[in-house]
């Protein structure tokens, strides 16, 4: 993909000044130095004058973004997509310390953040996971759970090399009483490292069998010292979480029809009163809709003094639908672009749609493409999960805010595994000052401005995770590696690497029985 970039002339003229001389000869005798002196200033200040020609003249150049490479996938720098483990990786051991359950809470993409620290928790403790539960909390309305949104068999096929999975808890008896297991009931910290994990969780499993963590959203640190749990949340993410047969044919039928005539690219559209409460951006709505606002903000939300000026020159304002639609005019996409919208219900009503819609009329959503049958759970988990993949393989990605976004998070690192395809990342806070202008009635020049900043902006390929900067958005480098590498850490595995799990696999399965066939026959069972 190409790197836009400025290219500015080198200063290497001198700045001019004058200079108290110490006069060594008076009259005709110190006229030769003088004249030296006249002369040298003058060059000085002759190529001074060159040097900063050839400075300003390229920072009124802006360098068009190329929008036809843009449909393509963002240049690899030879990287590709790999979790597969890198060093010994043991199958899970015979027996295990005892059963761990998870609540994971929030929606569909923090929760499934939350699943991928599941099981690289099942590792660490040699714990058996129960499925994940997935919360049916106020806001999805969905008592789907996991079942009901992934491939619960696959899930467990592909993490079989990993951990040991359960779909329930098993059941105890007692005094001739057959009873579900219990679990001790833990609220782990936040982020909290691997350590409390092997020490502090797994005592309590010890002692109880069962541990039941809860609520588990961010519940383990995203930067882990140890590639290979962070190739393992990999594994799960991009694997081994696969929907359900039925949303990955709608999503496939979606991204048919888009693509019938041509690319498409999808775009987050954030604004929502759940958000934009969240973020303190309300001057730009009428006084009813800012007292909506407030009273959500005050119901959900920690009070706070927010100052919309503010908040937008730090770039915590999600993109107004104008706002995206004159940063993708600027970039240089007509209205002939089809565009796939992957938002709740926007706040605001049509007012803040229709400048939108004037400049890119060609817009869709999973109510306008999809069948109808999906409209009776598009605020549910199964809306959410076609969204998803729409946006995963629509040719383009745009978030328009992606702050506590887990949706947009986690579709950026999606498709940057996915063979680095495009993602357009606005710089909000760059923008803001352009678009506070054009605000305030000084909009002339906004859309040079705007396509100087966005000349800047990558597009999806390889680049060093910088914080606050999640795990979840960018798993560069540990789950990539290099065919030729210049680093021998970072050499592809082999091709066969899964044939040696499954030998190593298959190889404990022996060794398990031989085992209890030596026990059986010690204890008179086997004749």
């Amino acid at each position: 993909m190409m790197r836009s970039s400025f290219r500015g002339g080198e200063v290497w003229g001198r700045r001019g000044g004058a200079r108290q001389l110490k006069q060594l000869g008076g009259g005709m005798k110190a006229f030769p130095g003088r004249l030296g002196i006249a002369v040298l200033a003058l060059l000085i200040c002759t190529l001074s004058l060159f040097s900063m020609i050839g400075v300003t003249r390229p920072s009124n150049q802006v360098e068009d973004v190329d929008v036809n490479k843009l449909w393509r996938t963002a240049d690899s720098g030879g990287w590709r997509s790999s979790s597969a483990p890198r060093s010994y990786w043991h199958p899970p051991p015979n027996e295990s310390n005892g059963y761990l359950r998870v609540r994971c809470n929030g929606g569909l993409n923090q929760q499934r953040s939350a699943i991928c620290n599941a099981v690289v928790a099942a590792r660490i403790m040699n714990a058996t996971l129960v499925l994940p539960e997935l919360d049916a909390n106020s806001f999805w309305h969905d008592e789907s759970g996991f079942p009901g949104i992934y491939d619960v068999d696959h899930f467990i096929k592909t993490l079989r090399y990993d951990i040991r999975l359960v779909e329930r808890l098993p059941e105890i008896s007692s005094h001739g009483k057959t009873k579900k297991m219990k679990s001790y009931q833990i609220r782990p910290p936040r982020d909290a490292p691997l350590s409390w994990y092997t020490t502090t969780a797994l005592e309590k499993m010890r002692k109880h069998g069962s541990i039941y963590l809860t609520p588990f959203s961010h519940r383990l640190a995203e930067e882990i010292d140890d590639p290979e749990l962070q190739r393992l949340r990999c594994r799960v993410n991009y694997h081994a979480l696969r929907f359900k047969p039925h949303i990955m044919k709608t999503s496939s039928e979606i991204v048919n029809k888009l693509r019938a005539n041509g690319h498409f690219m999808s775009i987050h559209l954030r604004f929502e009163m759940d958000m934009l409460a969240f973020a303190g951006c309300l001057d730009i709505f009428m006084p009813e809709e800012q007292k909506i606002l407030k009273g959500y903000r005050q119901k959900n939300f920690a009070k706070k003094v927010l100052v919309y000026r503010d908040r937008m020159l730090i770039g915590k304002c999600p993109l107004t639908p104008e706002q995206v639609g004159l940063i993708l005019r600027s970039m240089g996409f007509d209205n002939s672009t089809r565009i796939y919208l992957a938002a709740g219900e926007l706040f605001g009503g049509d007012r803040f749609m229709k400048p939108f819609r004037t400049m890119f009329p060609h817009l869709q959503n999973h109510s306008t493409v999809g069948p109808e049958k999906l409209e009776d759970n598009a605020r549910g988990l199964a809306g959410a999960a076609v969204d998803y993949m729409v946006c995963l393989l629509s040719d383009i990605f745009m978030p328009t805010y992606d702050g506590p976004s887990n949706f947009a998070n986690n579709l950026m690192g999606h498709r940057l595994y996915y063979n680095f395809r495009t993602i357009i990342q606005p710089d909000r806070k760059a923008l803001a000052p352009i678009f506070l202008d054009i605000e305030e009635g000084r909009g002339a020049g906004s859309e040079e401005r705007i396509r100087r900043v966005m000349s800047k902006t990558k597009f999806g390929g390889p680049h060093k995770r910088v914080p606050p900067e999640s795990f979840y958005t960018n798993s560069w480098p540990e789950c990539f590696c290099q065919v030729s590498p210049k680093n021998p850490a970072d050499e592809c595995p082999p091709n066969n690497v899964l044939e040696v799990l499954d030998g190593q696999l298959q190889g404990d399965v022996s060794e398990r029985v031989e085992t209890s066939n030596r026990t059986h026959e010690r204890r008179g069972l086997i004749y």
